[in-house]
């Protein structure tokens, strides 16, 4: 078993040769920071993945034709407070002068600059506003929890954590925003991973793709998908080691670093969500496959009748079995068993009798356990969310105002 630990008070700075800086440039109605620099002593590998969304934002665009060109990342610029999406030509523009301003604070080539962006969309960019801050940006020991803060929109909290694997001397840091407008395939949503490890590119893409989808595409907020979702992952190589390949003995030890770092920060984020009260923890097995498990997960916690029956604490088995009915996974209806907690509710696809109270205690919890075995198969797999209360509308009601 490999041993993961999580650093205290850690962050995407917590890895050798990373730092970040962010300032209050004016582009959140708030004051407080919305522009910032994450950046490396020397040029990283780099792997990405970017919102499935048919409209995407231009810095996702500029950023993916970076990483397509092969080339390495030596640092990220990012903003909150106006997405700069839809934004045609002007966009693009706009989103290469921003690559360019960070990389004469960072001293690299512009082109070794990735750029992402979240907010309202179809506003440009403040480019005055941004030239300006971008002078003061300052890189400080506390810079990897300043760059969290600066990408939050209607987070509630930052989201950061570091972790060190047992028997490895590299780190794995990162920082994430999300709060609403998530759903899997990513979400609106900035996630910035990084680490010290040598770490071979093809390698380090199959890991980000393997963790994101045990974390990051296993949550829903909202059912929405954003024009800006943008997971970077940058390995630096400072720790020293020989590059780690699918094949070598840091492998494992790898991938399961970055699985729990990435569950941590998904988890942070749906219990973030909008108008939010409790985390909401689906767990599916004895599915056919993990495929079908994951599909009957994620359908389960989007359900907006299962989100809103959370948080009345109302032990409504009925749509957690309709949900998963309309998922399309396969399903033998007298064989499956559902628990909220430790309270059997079904067995045999037959309702057992619960303690009502009980349930509504579960219910009431911060955490609420869901599981649902199949028996099918071996196919497991969980999924986060949220429950959904009156405060969401609220907060959607008046975004732009």
């Amino acid at each position: 078993m490999i041993k993961v630990e999580f650093i205290p008070s850690g962050s995407v700075t917590t890895p050798k040769g990373f730092r970040a800086g962010a300032t209050y440039a004016g582009l959140k109605k708030k004051e407080s920071p919305d522009l910032g620099i994450l950046a490396s002593e020397v040029p990283c590998t780099t792997a990405g993945l970017f919102t499935a969304n048919r409209i995407k934002a231009a810095p996702v665009v500029l950023s993916q034709k970076r990483l397509q060109s092969g080339g390495k990342a030596s640092g990220v610029v990012v903003n909150a407070g106006c997405a700069n999406a839809s934004t045609e030509e002007r966009g693009l523009m706009d989103a290469a002068e921003m690559a360019g301003l960070a990389a004469e604070v960072i001293g690299v080539p512009a082109d070794e600059v990735l750029v992402a962006s979240t907010g309202v969309i179809g506003q440009l960019l403040p480019m005055e506003r941004i030239r300006d801050g971008m002078k003061r940006v300052a890189f400080t020991l506390d810079g990897g929890n300043d760059l969290a803060r600066a990408i939050m929109t209607t987070d509630t909290i930052p989201k950061a954590a570091a972790v060190k694997v047992e028997g490895a001397d590299f780190t794995i840091g990162g920082i994430a925003k999300g709060s609403g407008m998530i759903h899997p395939s990513l979400a609106t949503f900035l996630c910035f991973l990084t680490t010290d490890a040598s770490v071979e590119k093809d390698f380090l893409k199959l890991a980000l793709r393997q963790s994101a989808d045990l974390s990051f595409n296993m949550v829903s907020i909202d059912g929405d998908t954003s024009t800006n979702d943008t997971l970077l992952l940058l390995a630096n190589g400072l720790a020293g080691n020989e590059p780690i390949t699918k094949k070598s003995r840091l492998a494992d030890a790898f991938q399961q670093g970055l699985n729990h770092l990435c569950i941590h920060l998904a988890k942070l984020i749906a219990r973030d969500g909008e108008g939010a009260t409790r985390l909401i923890e689906i767990t599916v097995s004895g599915a056919p496959n993990v495929f079908a498990a994951r599909l009957a997960a994620r359908i389960i916690v989007s359900s907006a009748l299962v989100k809103a029956a959370v948080h009345g604490a109302d032990p409504n088995w009925g749509r957690i079995i309709a949900a998963l009915g309309r998922s399309g996974v396969e399903v033998e209806e007298k064989k499956i068993d559902l628990y909220l907690g430790n309270i059997g509710l079904l067995k045999d696809g037959r309702p057992v009798p619960f303690d009502h109270d009980e349930a509504v205690r579960v219910l009431m919890k911060d955490e609420v356990p869901i599981s649902l075995n199949l028996n099918l198969g071996i196919g497991a797999a969980t999924a986060w969310g949220c429950d959904l209360s009156e405060e969401y509308v609220t907060i959607n009601s008046a975004y732009t105002t």
